[in-house]
């Protein structure tokens, strides 16, 4: 394994010019905070900005000091001598508004009432997000990037970028993501929206001022989601039918299978973490991204405005964001005769395949970097 980026510090930049946001509301105040790893160079041409998740942050490599267990969700990829080396490449992060993790959010007070936003705080769009990261970009004198690279919710906002201001990235490399959610995937997320606010705790989002957290819905969402990024396969191996002990229980309540076991320890660490407003907020973006729907369906025409280079990784057992909506995106670009990329990685571990240290996709993002960093030299 390559080495870390070592402890890294977050920064944060305040912005006092209102966010304009699709819904139509404006965000005002706010404040982005990331993280940066290498050194941009003299001609600053070597900006790599890197969109997270879901339930990431800013946080993409490195660790905190005092804090050994704090590595970054991406600190496999980004990293000296990693795919996304940072002896080459000047990496980005940037938390996203709305998000818990130190960005303005529902936990942030409302410049209107000066109490903690809440449910009050405004949707958020993947476009959005695209925007204030722009605006960021902005204020650290970055006109153009070399890319934009994102997994998952992280990848549509790489192809968002592609679409808002396609002169301002040269590449753009997005991983197992699609062009819009499956019916069945809105369905996931408004069951897991449901089981927090019909928990009692949770106060029509207002439960800061309770001094509770909805802690059932959020672990109930968490399982919902998890079940969603492992295969089968994955869950078979990890699983299979095994029980907790020999003995059957026959309880309706209590744990008996080992895959229940997991599921509800991973709820519980999440519900420690993760903000239930920020959870509607997020999966509200992410069922809402669907470029196509404002040129009557058309993915081609929507891409016709991108001026980037593509490229686009699947994973043959990622059901959530299956290889079938990648190849949706690679048909749009060759239509638009636009240059772009695809491998399609046959992996058993699901959509979580993109956090994973698969040599084969690792060795296609790194290929493709060291493509980026002859452009400029590197």
């Amino acid at each position: 394994m390559s080495p870390s980026v070592g402890h890294v510090v977050p920064q944060q930049l305040d912005f006092s010019e209102p966010l304009p946001l699709k819904s139509g509301a404006r965000l005002l105040d706010y404040t982005l905070v990331y993280e940066t790893y290498g050194k941009l160079n003299a001609d600053k041409s070597n900006a790599v900005l890197v969109c997270h998740a879901l339930n990431a942050s800013h946080h993409v490599a490195g660790t905190y000091e005092g804090q050994p267990r704090s590595e970054g969700w991406w600190d496999n990829l980004v990293g000296p001598g990693k795919p996304l080396d940072t002896n080459r490449f000047f990496v980005i992060g940037v938390n996203n508004p709305g998000s818990c993790f130190g960005s303005t959010g529902p936990m942030h007070p409302n410049p209107a009432t000066g109490q903690p936003y809440g449910a009050d705080f405004p949707v958020v769009t993947v476009e959005d997000w695209v925007d204030a990261q722009a605006r960021l970009l902005d204020r650290l004198g970055i006109g153009q990037l070399a890319a934009v690279l994102g997994g998952s919710l992280g990848g549509m906002q790489a192809l968002s970028w592609a679409l808002r201001y396609p002169e301002r990235l040269r590449h753009c490399i997005g991983v197992a993501t699609a062009p819009n959610l499956s019916a069945q995937n809105i369905a996931f997320n408004e069951v897991a929206r449901r089981a927090i606010v019909t928990d009692p705790d949770f106060h029509g989002g207002h439960f800061y001022a309770h001094g509770v957290v909805p802690r059932r819905g959020l672990r109930v969402a968490r399982m919902i989601g998890h079940i969603t990024y492992l295969s089968d396969d994955v869950m078979a191996s990890k699983f299979g039918r095994e029980r907790q002990a020999d003995a059957k229980g026959y309880s309706t309540h209590d744990i008996e299978f080992q895959v229940e076991s997991y599921l509800r320890h991973q709820g519980d660490k999440f519900s420690d973490y993760f903000d239930a407003n920020t959870y509607l907020l997020i999966t509200r973006a992410l069922d809402y991204f669907d470029p196509a729907r404002e040129h009557g369906g058309d993915l081609a025409a929507a891409f016709a405005v991108a001026k980037a280079k593509f490229q686009l990784v699947s994973f043959s057992t990622d059901w959530r964001f299956s290889p079938a909506r990648s190849r949706e995106i690679v048909k749009a670009l060759v239509d638009n005769r636009i240059d772009v990329s695809y491998a399609e990685i046959d992996a058993p571990h699901g959509h979580d395949a993109f956090l994973l240290d698969d040599p084969r996709y690792h060795g296609v993002l790194r290929a493709r970097f060291d493509l980026i960093a002859q452009e400029f030299g590197a």
